[in-house]
């Protein structure tokens, strides 16, 4: 039996949990979920502990139930706008010519960058090697084998706030789970809607979700750029409620049943009726009113993304061009937009890209993608260790990579609870 993984996406308007397994052919097959409104979380980070607990929890008895899984270690995903990236160089010089490079030299080099002062409150959560050097010898992706006395890297290195990190930690343990990764989501959702042929191409990855925008550009499949937009649907949502005057869970529904984000493709006579609150007359919309609401917010999310793009400076090398996903992008004509605002190529990323079966067709939704790229990521190190295995390593091994910002958040989490 292969081992199993547990992915938990603690989102801004739900949380999800995905139990799943790995087959032979390297594909995913997703056993069981869970789903719960999230009510603790603001903008992809915990505003309260106590809410955010009990919808953990929630979302994990409905995954156990249906997937027939005992969950006690998940993959978690990390969001918000304190998410930064820098690029940085690292330098290993060699002794042994004779030797050749290895998977430790390789650590070393990552080891180091987790070295690097970050400003107070933030940590290094991932550390992502781009591409290597080896003896001046330039764009070698993977240098295992080769001879040489410089090795160099470019890393892409994702900042985060501790604190923000801290929150995440405390709620998964309260909910009395444990935590094997932390991984930033535009990563997870990436793994899971992208092929490598597109990251070879040049892509970017767009998941819209309840409070943020993720963004993840690769190109030549490195990836290239990171960044989180502070809006997503739900300020979408709010202008609605704002727009029409009418109730919160009132605009939720217009916008997610009759929400379009080309205002064009409504006629000026399409109405519909909102029942009046106790006794008052039912109050009438235009959906085109409605489309001009939601096509004004979202062409500012797409400014704010095509201004990242252009920051990343390969603007003009993503042949792939755009893959949006997440809940935000189930509204009708987006692809559209985004085309016209951009001038590139947009479709629509469903997670089935690396899935062998699914026990429901609502895992392949888009809102699904970062749920089910927290499954994949749990087995991108190689073989998983057994459960036992993984809890024996969190309790006291010193672990490499992601994870060392993860140790010292256990550092602190149990410090304070002495």
């Amino acid at each position: 039996m292969s081992e199993i993984v547990v992915g938990l996406d603690i989102g801004t308007t739900k949380i999800a949990c995905l139990v799943g397994r790995q087959n032979d052919h390297g594909k995913i097959e997703i056993l069981g979920m869970g789903i719960s409104e999230s009510v603790g979380v603001t903008r992809g980070v915990v505003s309260n502990i106590e809410k955010t607990v009990a919808s953990i929890k929630a979302a994990v008895v409905d995954a156990e139930k249906n997937s027939n899984v005992e969950i006690n270690v998940v993959n978690v995903g990390i969001a918000g706008q304190h998410i930064n990236s820098l690029q940085h160089r690292g330098i290993k010089m060699r002794n042994n010519l004779e030797t050749e490079i290895s998977r430790n030299d390789l650590d070393e080099l990552i080891d180091d960058m987790h070295k690097l002062v970050m400003l107070p409150g933030e940590e290094i959560i991932h550390v992502l090697p781009q591409e290597f050097i080896v003896d001046n010898e330039q764009g070698i992706k993977d240098p295992i084998g080769m001879s040489g006395v410089r090795l160099e890297a470019n890393f892409h290195i994702i900042t985060g706030h501790i604190a923000a990190a801290q929150n995440i930690y405390k709620c998964v343990a309260k909910a009395g789970l444990t935590v094997d990764q932390l991984i930033l989501e535009p990563l997870a959702s990436s793994a899971a809607v992208l092929s490598n042929e597109e990251k070879e191409a040049g892509i970017v990855l767009v998941d819209i979700g309840g409070g943020t925008t993720d963004i993840a550009i690769f190109q030549d499949g490195i990836i290239r750029h990171t960044a989180v937009i502070p809006f997503g649907g739900n300020i979408i949502t709010e202008d609605i409620k704002k727009g029409c005057t009418i109730m919160k869970n009132q605009a939720e529904a217009l916008k997610k049943k009759f929400g379009s984000a080309i205002a064009s493709e409504n006629n000026e006579n399409e109405i519909v009726c909102i029942p009046g609150l106790r006794g008052r007359d039912p109050k009438e919309i235009s959906l085109k009113n409605l489309a001009n609401i939601i096509e004004a917010r979202m062409s500012e999310i797409i400014e704010h993304i095509y201004y990242e793009i252009k920051n990343s400076g390969f603007e003009k090398e993503l042949i792939g061009g755009i893959v949006v996903t997440g809940g935000g992008s189930q509204m009708r004509h987006i692809t559209q937009l985004f085309e016209f605002i951009t001038g590139m190529d947009c479709r629509i990323g469903y997670p089935n890209e690396h899935l062998y079966k699914a026990p429901n067709e609502d895992v392949v939704k888009p809102t699904y993608s970062t749920g089910v790229g927290l499954v994949m990521k749990g087995f991108d190190n190689g073989t998983k260790p057994s459960s036992d295995e993984l809890i024996k390593k969190q309790q006291g091994e010193s672990r490499k990579g992601a994870v060392k910002f993860l140790d010292n958040i256990k550092a602190w989490f149990e410090n304070e609870e002495e």
